[in-house]
């Protein structure tokens, strides 16, 4: 069968469905995106927009079960618990403890490095395609932290060198050259020229959205229940529907499980819940995104306002919004900036998420015709475009001439 004529379903219209569905596209093939919802109104419209090719180092960290208790006794803290979701989250834990030694924390910095430093590229095959005409800054991304969690950075730094990552470290005076509004509250921190950021996330995923149907593609706002098979061909049914592809890549974030279940795999993927909050017409207070460190959470100047978000909540798909990390996100800016007004525009979103903190892309275990494309957990906006451009070439059985075995379902057999 000519690629052309082959129909491919995703499933998940957010930024990996997307990106996914046009790089599908270039290479041809008939392509059909599924969702609950219309594109651009989950995780890939409250993230922090950061495109940010440097960050390998994730959280497991050789050093962060030593810091776990004291981030769940701080109200001011990077880390929360639902504590009635902990009996569901042990199995990920115990996981996650196992991924915290050196090699497999250096294994997961390596393979994220592998990726993220192809996205920028990635994503602007996509974006030579759309107008984006004061959506995307270059102006960097910068880090700031007190000398309280030295030894945490100094981790992060020496790892990012050993992998060739391109960093600048800069003083407290270089930090107030670069954003002078911000509280001398910091002792050090480090710069990303290079890094972008987007001042409307969601504006961008529409033009996405917009040159893939453009372009000849479907979308069928459907809540996809379940998955089977019509001999190989992979089979989506809604609750009233079902619609037959030839390939099909689920990229429905950290819903993903609900469908791979069924598929027979036994993927630990969870959700870590992030929030965010707007102080509006506050964005000329900083140029580019700053993140203090040492809290776990981040201010991006944005068209909606100055955008603060950030923490990390284990809790699941079905606990509603905590209250206690709103405030902390407002706390946490008004250390940062002084004046700033009554916050609006109060968001929770999921990141999805699996225990070695590398994602899920390829081809099923079980099924040859059924592909992945989630599991980014922090960094899903920016793995959005290279994760699209392997997978489709994955589908079209092309080399991509990386090393992709460390992405594969496979490893939780």
């Amino acid at each position: 069968m000519s690629e052309k004529s082959q129909k491919i379903g995703i499933v998940g219209a957010g930024i990996q469905g997307v990106c996914n569905a046009l790089f599908l596209q270039k290479k041809g093939f008939q392509v059909t995106l599924f969702d609950r919802d219309e594109p651009g109104n989950a995780a890939s419209y409250g993230n922090a927009g950061h495109f940010s090719p440097y960050a390998s180092v994730s959280l497991n960290r050789t050093d962060i079960l030593t810091d776990v208790p004291q981030m769940l006794i701080s109200s001011r803290g990077p880390l929360a618990l639902k504590w009635n979701y902990v009996p569901k989250m042990v199995p990920w834990f115990v996981r996650f403890v196992a991924n915290c030694r050196k090699e497999k924390m250096m294994h997961t910095a390596k393979y994220m490095h592998q990726i993220l430093d192809q996205s920028l590229p990635a994503f602007d095959e996509l974006f030579q395609d759309i107008n984006l005409e004061g959506l995307v800054e270059s102006k960097g991304i910068l880090y700031v932290w007190t000398n309280k969690s030295i030894k945490s950075r100094e981790l992060e730094i020496q790892i990012r060198d050993e992998l060739g990552v391109k960093q600048q470290l800069v003083n407290p005076k270089e930090i107030h050259d670069l954003e002078p509004n911000l509280k001398p509250f910091y002792d050090g921190g480090v710069f990303y020229d290079y890094a972008r950021h987007a001042r409307n996330p969601r504006k961008i995923l529409v033009k996405l959205f917009e040159k893939f149907i453009e372009k000849g593609g479907k979308f069928l706002k459907l809540n996809i229940q379940n998955v089977d098979f019509d001999g190989e061909l992979p089979v989506l049914r809604s609750e009233a529907q079902r619609f037959i592809f030839d390939k099909l890549v689920i990229a429905c974030g950290a819903f993903s499980k609900r469908l791979t279940d069924k598929l027979h795999e036994n993927i630990p993927l969870d959700t870590e819940r992030g929030y965010h909050v707007h102080f509006k017409g506050c964005d000329h207070l900083i140029s580019r995104p700053v993140v203090y460190a040492d809290r776990g959470f981040g201010m991006t100047p944005m068209e909606q306002g100055l955008r603060v978000v950030g923490t990390v909540e284990f809790g699941g798909l079905e606990n509603p919004l905590s209250k206690s990390r709103i405030k902390n996100l407002i706390l946490n800016a008004k250390d940062m900036i002084d004046g700033l007004p009554e916050h609006k525009d109060e968001w929770l979103g999921f990141r999805p998420t699996l225990p070695d903190f590398l994602p899920v892309i390829g081809p099923s275990k079980n099924y040859k015709n059924v592909f992945y494309s989630f599991g980014h957990h922090h960094l899903g906006w920016t793995l959005g475009a290279i994760s699209g451009k392997i997978v489709s070439k994955m589908v079209a059985n092309e080399n991509t001439n990386l090393d992709l075995q460390p992405y594969s379902s496979i490893r939780f057999s």
